[in-house]
Formats: structure tokens, sequence, C-alpha cells
């Protein structure tokens, strides 16, 4: 359970950084190509979309590896769970049906890591 749980995060892990970092550090110009909800969406309101990604990665890895902490890895996962509950209901209200499968899979696993943090 404890490998299962690492993969998961490091999943999560490289996908969140890759686009927490992006939100964070890009422009909205930037990011429109990737991610068509930014056209309507206020540039802080990104960021902070991104800070809480970056910050959720923290929560999955750091906690558990420092045993310090490591109910924030459970929080940090059902966050992520959280996160994509909203982000499909952003894309299925713009009628983005299609990217919704990315959020159904980042869910899922997001899901699992929620169970699989229990055993800290």
């Amino acid at each position: 359970m404890t490998v299962a749980y690492w993969v998961l995060a490091a999943l999560l892990s490289v996908f969140y950084l890759y686009a927490g970092g992006k939100k964070v550090a890009q422009s909205k110009e930037q990011l429109a190509p990737m991610m068509g909800w930014v056209d309507r969406t206020p540039m802080w309101l990104i960021r902070v979309i991104g800070v809480v990604e970056v910050a959720g990665v923290a929560g999955l890895i750091l906690p558990p590896a420092t045993g310090v902490a490591p109910v924030l890895a459970l929080v940090a996962a059902i966050g992520f769970v959280i996160l994509q509950i909203l982000a499909s209901g952003v894309h299925l209200s713009r009628g983005e049906k299609n990217e919704v499968s990315l959020n159904v899979a980042l869910f899922a696993l997001a899901g699992v890591t929620v169970w699989l943090a229990t055993i800290w």
C-alpha cells in the first residue's frame, strides 16, 4: 500500500507541479492555448489556483516523507478531489465535454490517493 501511495502521489505531483507552476508563472496569453477557461477568469484567481496546486503537492509529499503531521497528505488528496469536482463543473458549464475526461482521471487518481493516505 505504501508503494501504491508513492506511485500515485508522484503521478499527481508531476501533473500538478506542471499545471500549477504554469498558472503561477505565465500570463493569460501564454495559458490560453492550453487552458481555454482562463479567458473568463481573473488573473489573481488563476494564480491562486496555481498556488493551491503547488501547495497540494507539498502536502502529498512532505508530511509522509518527514513523518511530521502525516494527516496533511490526506487533506491534500481530498483537496485535489474537490479541485477536480470544481474543474469538471467549469468545463461542463463551458460546454467542454471532451476536457472532462482528464478531470475524471485526476479525480479517480486523487480518490484512490485519499484511500491510500489513510495508511499514515
